[in-house]
């Protein structure tokens, strides 16, 4: 979430002259959402499976950030970008609530410890590598001199934010796959079939 900050505050400041201020409440919808989406999600989340929510999530997030990028100029009003902030900050809502009950659910009890550090340092490792690539884009595709150029750095980002985002939803899918996959065990001499 860092980068996306990152730019479209600047993208609200700089190119579009509104105040700090300003500029945070308009990223607001995407911000707030996981306010009111992550407790049902998290309520969900065994009913329907974590990996569905994860996937659909992450789908959600990959289409807001899509329709960001495909929308963004110097002047695009800002009404046109409330809907996709709102539909990336249900997506990460209903991406974040889920996660850490898929990732315990994956281990024995004695390793769920060792898993939920993994989890957050993959996820810290994440979003330092993820700001870092993305600003890299950014800078090769555009950089400060004019809006317009300001506009082609975030759009490049935010593009390949999408597609990375977009992997993410079908590894999310894959995972329900490979738990719904028949384990075979070979218990007494019969063969008994159990979802992983």
């Amino acid at each position: 979430m860092g980068i996306w900050n990152f730019l479209l505050s600047q993208f609200f400041q700089i190119i579009q002259g509104y105040s700090p201020l300003g500029s945070g409440i308009r990223i607001l919808p995407w911000t707030i959402m996981p306010l009111f989406v992550a407790p049902v999600a998290g309520a969900l989340s065994d009913r329907i499976g974590g990996h569905r929510l994860m996937g659909v999530g992450l789908t959600l997030q990959a289409a807001g950030l899509g329709t960001i990028a495909a929308l963004s100029t110097p002047t695009t009003p800002y009404w046109q970008l409330v809907g996709p902030f709102a539909i990336s900050g249900i997506g990460m809502a209903m991406f974040w609530a889920p996660v850490a009950n898929v990732v315990l659910s994956a281990v024995k009890p004695e390793e769920q410890g060792q898993a939920s550090g993994a989890n957050n340092a993959i996820r810290e490792l994440g979003g330092v590598f993820g700001v870092a690539v993305l600003a890299s884009v950014f800078s090769s595709y555009g950089g400060y001199r004019t809006a317009d150029t300001f506009v082609n750095g975030m759009n490049a980002a935010v593009w390949i934010g999408a597609g990375v985002v977009a992997l993410g939803a079908v590894a999310a899918f894959a995972i329900g796959k490979s738990r719904v996959r028949v384990a075979e065990q070979t218990v007494g001499g019969e063969t008994l079939a159990e979802a992983a």
